[in-house]
């Protein structure tokens, strides 16, 4: 009867004791795994590096297709550029041209 009632008593302490380390471990297990824990939190920082890079590609690309367009435009044309986009569009070349063919290189 002694045991049983010693049980009785400390029963309560034991659960509460019990019942904490399990809602750590929920909760600590929500903060990495979870919607919004550590493992998402990491993912989401590299998909923003990882866009970030390409905007910074594409934002240099769109820089130096507008440098292009401004040298075309009439009121600032450059004649050497006109020569160039038009013998690639026309596929032609001038007799004093020299030709150098790259190993590799696609035609136009």
């Amino acid at each position: 009867m002694v045991i049983g009632k010693e049980i009785r008593r400390k029963l309560p302490q034991v659960l509460a004791r019990l019942f904490g380390a399990a809602m750590v471990v929920y909760f600590g297990y929500h903060a990495v795994q979870g919607d919004r824990g550590l493992i998402a939190w990491w993912k989401l920082r590299y998909e923003i590096e990882k866009t970030s890079f390409e905007l910074d590609e594409v934002t240099a690309t769109k820089q130096a297709l507008e440098h292009k367009v401004a040298l075309l435009r009439p009121g600032s044309l450059d004649r050497d550029m006109l020569e160039e986009r038009a013998r690639i569009m026309l596929g032609a070349i001038a007799p004093d041209d020299l030709i150098i063919p790259l190993a590799g290189a696609a035609e136009h």
